[in-house]
Formats: structure tokens, C-alpha cells, sequence
């Protein structure tokens, strides 16, 4: 007769470790509480666990709470559940909860900031997954401590341009558009989209351009018979290092002395080079651009009326000048 005591052992799921535990629990708590009244069977099949470790776990969280004014822990102090839906009917209920209420919520004017953010977000047209994006905007306004105001974020570039771009990116492929460069010359160009990116009203497209053979920043405004190609693309966000600024400095850009208010020297620190000397004159800051035509530098001071002048070279003065002069004519 063998002898038992040398008999392997039969295998088993070994149990969850401890942390395991913990976020299972921190995940079924306030799951219960949305959903009200469940099933054993359905938490069990939502979680993707055992009917077994659901009960385990509903019968943990009945022994929880946090300890009260005496530092003991009285019966208000814990979590509780009906108790016969529990074990007659195999239903859970959660009748009292402790310390959820407590955890910190967002604001409506926070929730309503993110949920912007958010629907900016869904005109990328990287962020493929608009779904999840969706889902984390109902999420945030169920959560916030009021609703949050409804609000809709201005649409980017046209929709058909956009949505071409968008699926030359979702299927990697190659654009070939016509683009109005900043000498007023047409060219035709074939880059690979990497990302769209805006600044007040104006939206750009950055990728790899082909003619240029490196990365390089397009006006949607200035591009025409955008074309989806059947080339696939050589270069991809992942391998592509795109700058944290929008427009990266070369050597044929423009140097040019402003005066600005402080509140808007943070709006213009994508065309401020690094290392750029810095001044206080009176109550305004004294510091260098650097823009690759006057053109630009036109809109962009034109975009921040009374906050910013032109102080040199005299060129860059009378450029702004100019067309200042001219748009005031055109209400005379």
C-alpha cells in the first residue's frame, strides 16, 4: 500500500497576493455602489472571477469601514449589506458605505476644463480611439461635485481636410498636397502626418516632408488638393522626434526685439529661442523672437492687440505698421 505521505500534492490556482487583493476590492466597491443591486453571477462574470471570490470579497468589504471619533469601530463605522438578498437570494446590496463620500471630486468649472480638453483631443487625428475618449468625457461628468457646464470646443480645420488626414494616419499612408510657402511660392509636397497641432485659430499639420528630407510645420489654411496616396509612409510618431515647441528655429529665421505685457510672454515662448535676454522695461518685458518672414510676425502681434510692440529691426516695425494701417482703412 503506498505510503500517502510521499504522494505530490494535487495543483492548485495559487491565491492572490495581497495587493492583488487590495485593488480587486478598490475596483468592486464603488462598482457595486453604481450598479445598486447585482447578481453574484453578474459581478462575477463582469470581473472575470469565481462566484466564490465574489462572495469572499463581498463579506471582506462587510467587515470595513474606518475608524470612528473613539477610534473604534462602531457599526456606522463599517460598510454593510443586506444581509438576507445576500444569502437568500445571492444578490448584493450595498446599504451603507464609509469614507467613499469623502474622496476629494473635481469642481464643475475642473470637470468642464478637462472635458474641453478632451473634446480638442478628439480632433487629433491620432487619437483613433474616439470611443474611450467619449467614455472618459460621461465619466468626468458624472463624477464632478455639480454638472459641469455644457460647452463645445470650436472645430478645427475643415472637416475634409482633417478627415483625410486623419485616415492617412489610421492607415499609414503618404499626403501629397499643394502648400503656399512663406515667400508666397507654390509648391507641391509629399509628407508623412504625424500630428495636428493648433495655436489660437490657426492649425498646422507636422510630418515628415520628402522634398525638405526632414520634419517640418504646414498651415492647413495654406495647403490645397490634399491627396491621400497609396505610398506608404517612411517615418512614424514613434520614430520621429517632434519637439515640445511647435516651430523648431533654423538659420535663415528673423530676429526681433518686442516689448510685452508679462501675462502674455507665456503665449509667445514658441518663438522665443533659448537663452534670449530678458529685460524689464517698465512694467512691460523686453525680450527676442525669432520668426522665419514677417508675415508671421504680422499675425501673430495682430493676435495680441495693446500687449505687444515691435521694437526692431526697423523693417519688422514697418511691416506691422503697414497692415495695421491697412486693415483699420478697410472700416474707414
Amino acid at each position: 500500500m503506498p505510503d500517502k505521505r510521499h504522494r505530490a500534492p494535487a495543483r492548485s490556482v495559487p491565491p492572490p497576493q495581497a495587493r492583488d487583493k487590495l485593488a480587486f476590492l478598490l475596483a468592486l466597491v464603488p462598482w457595486l455602489l453604481e450598479h445598486d443591486r447585482v447578481s453574484v453571477a453578474e459581478a462575477a462574470a463582469y470581473f472575470g472571477v469565481s462566484e466564490e471570490e465574489i462572495r469572499a470579497s463581498v463579506s471582506l468589504v462587510a467587515m470595513s469601514g474606518v475608524p470612528g471619533s473613539t477610534s473604534t469601530y462602531q457599526h456606522e463605522d463599517l460598510f454593510d449589506i443586506d444581509w438576507t438578498a445576500f444569502e437568500d437570494d445571492d444578490e448584493i446590496a450595498i446599504t451603507q458605505h464609509v469614507a467613499i463620500d469623502d474622496a476629494p471630486r473635481l469642481s464643475a468649472r475642473e470637470a468642464a476644463a478637462l472635458i474641453a480638453g478632451l473634446q480638442y483631443l478628439q480632433a487629433l487625428p491620432e487619437n483613433a480611439d474616439r470611443t474611450a475618449i467619449r467614455a472618459l468625457v460621461e465619466k468626468l461628468s458624472r463624477g464632478a461635485s455639480a454638472a459641469p457646464s455644457q460647452l463645445a470646443v470650436a472645430g478645427g480645420p475643415e472637416s475634409e481636410v482633417l478627415g483625410l488626414v486623419r485616415r492617412a494616419v489610421a492607415d499609414g499612408r503618404r499626403v501629397r498636397f499643394a502648400y503656399l510657402n512663406s515667400r508666397g511660392e507654390r509648391e507641391e509636397r509629399e509628407v508623412d502626418p504625424l500630428r495636428v497641432e493648433s495655436i489660437d485659430a490657426d492649425w498646422y499639420l507636422r510630418g515628415w516632408c520628402h522634398l525638405r528630407q526632414a520634419l517640418r510645420t504646414f498651415r492647413f489654411d495654406r495647403m490645397s488638393d490634399m491627396v491621400v496616396t497609396d505610398a506608404p509612409i517612411e517615418h512614424d510618431a514613434s520614430e520621429v522626434r517632434l519637439p515640445d515647441t511647435l516651430f523648431e528655429p533654423t538659420s535663415s529665421d528673423l530676429e526681433v526685439t518686442i516689448e510685452a505685457a508679462p501675462e502674455v510672454i507665456g503665449l509667445l515662448a514658441d518663438y522665443i529661442p533659448d537663452g534670449a535676454l530678458t529685460t524689464q522695461v517698465g512694467d512691460r518685458i523686453r525680450t527676442t523672437l525669432r520668426v522665419s518672414h514677417y508675415h508671421g510676425l504680422k499675425r501673430l502681434i495682430a493676435g495680441m492687440p495693446g500687449t505687444v510692440q515691435v521694437v526692431a529691426p526697423e523693417q519688422a516695425r514697418r511691416a506691422v505698421s503697414e497692415w495695421a494701417t491697412a486693415g483699420l482703412a478697410r472700416y474707414a
